[in-house]
């Protein structure tokens, strides 16, 4: 018997909501404008689902497709690479807008800078983005993974000219490492996407460059003649990203806000709890956290993320693994007309819980709680391709559910 889908509608109280000032748009622009100095960038597609979305019973349905950013088959490379440019910037006294990367590569900021070496803990996507960044930049990268991660991922990281080894411990004690390693070395710098009391500089820096996707969608859609998304449906782990996404849109539309779903991998599901517990405060969940979306099996909230979350977030929902790998399979195998999009276990999980409640009657008072109709016009961003191509066609082609 399949697990279900849970969910829980935010009653939080809410805060003085300083953080959403992280990601102001001025803010988001300065990512915007560095990520676009690099040769490699290119702006990734915005998947139309029309027929899809007849489907499912909505009016309109768009996916960001971020299997083409840079070429590393995930987003995550936008946050590591503007935290580290920002970290350089403030260390040369000198203003991101001055540090595009044709001067971070140069030997000019080399002699000024000299080199760092920046430690983070990854299942695959940041590490290898950290580590890619660093390899452009003529900086040092050293990466530690998590019990479960697949040796594909090890070794896309390994190709950046990065450390990297997989530990025997999962994803937040492996945060520690990075840190406690990070706090031993000369020039060692921790780049996490997860902030904690007295990390909160760089944590906010990552989440402004994940804006870039925000924006680059937000114009996509006006291009296809969509003023505004009514919903957005967005994956968490720590919540970086649902912070990002979340915060950019909330101060994009200020009036006017769309609807934000959170969902979480059950296992991981510290935001959730956390709705669940309804006193505000953040909850951890600790353990292997075993799930086929290591991207989402993180158990401790970035306390900013959680701030703008818990003051903004319509619902939060805790997804099973056969919701992600049912994303996967109808995003691979689209209805005839559609643009096909290869996303991987995390990047499929919204799409994979907006289907079900769409078409299974067992979750109508989910829908009818996030207001799903066939007026929504619904936004999702597929964080991730086939980051694991083996993993990938197991659960695609073969019908791997765990």
């Amino acid at each position: 018997m399949k697990a279900n889908i849970l969910w829980k509608e935010n009653t939080m109280p809410h805060t003085d909501d300083r953080q959403l000032a992280v990601m102001a748009l001025d803010e988001v622009k300065k990512a915007r404008a560095f990520h676009e100095s690099f040769p490699q960038y290119t702006k990734t597609p915005l998947a139309n689902l029309k027929h899809m979305a007849a489907y499912l019973g909505v009016k309109e349905l768009y996916i960001k497709d971020e299997s083409y950013r840079f070429g590393l088959n995930a987003f995550k490379v936008l946050g590591g690479s503007f935290a580290m440019a920002r970290y350089i910037a403030k260390q040369t006294g000198k203003d991101i807008s001055k540090l595009p990367y044709q001067v971070l590569t140069s030997d000019a900021l080399r002699e000024q800078f000299g080199q760092a070496t920046f430690f983070t803990a990854t299942d695959g996507n940041h590490g290898r983005g950290v580590a890619w960044a660093a390899n452009k930049l003529r900086q040092k990268a050293v990466v530690y993974m998590p019990k479960g991660t697949t040796q594909t991922r090890l070794e896309n990281i390994l190709k950046e000219n990065a450390t990297a080894t997989i530990e025997e411990v999962n994803y937040d004690e492996c945060v520690r490492m990075a840190a406690a390693s990070a706090a031993k070395t000369p020039n060692g710098v921790v780049v996490q996407d997860t902030a904690w009391d007295g990390y909160e500089e760089i944590p906010s820096w990552i989440m402004q460059g994940y804006g870039t996707m925000a924006m680059e969608a937000d114009e996509q859609l006006k291009e296809y003649g969509c003023d505004r998304p009514t919903h957005i449906l967005i994956q968490a782990g720590v919540g970086s990203l649902a912070g990002a996404i979340q915060g950019y849109f909330a101060n994009r539309y200020p009036e006017n806000p769309p609807t934000v779903v959170v969902v979480e991998a059950d296992v991981a599901a510290c935001l959730y709890k956390g709705a669940v517990a309804n006193d505000g405060n953040p909850r951890i969940v600790d353990g292997d956290m075993q799930t086929i979306m290591a991207g989402l099996a993180c158990g401790e909230p970035n306390t900013i993320s959680w701030d703008i979350l818990k003051n903004h977030v319509k619902v939060f929902v805790c997804a099973p693994d056969w919701v992600a790998a049912k994303g996967m399979r109808m995003l691979a195998a689209p209805i005839k007309g559609d643009p096909q999009v290869t996303s991987g276990e995390s990047g499929a999980a919204p799409f994979g819980v907006l289907a079900s409640i769409m078409t299974m009657d067992a979750y109508k008072d989910l829908r009818d709680a996030i207001g799903l109709n066939q007026d929504s016009k619904v936004l999702l961003f597929s964080t991730e391709g086939d980051t694991d191509p083996d993993r990938y066609k197991n659960i695609v082609w073969e019908g791997l559910e765990k």
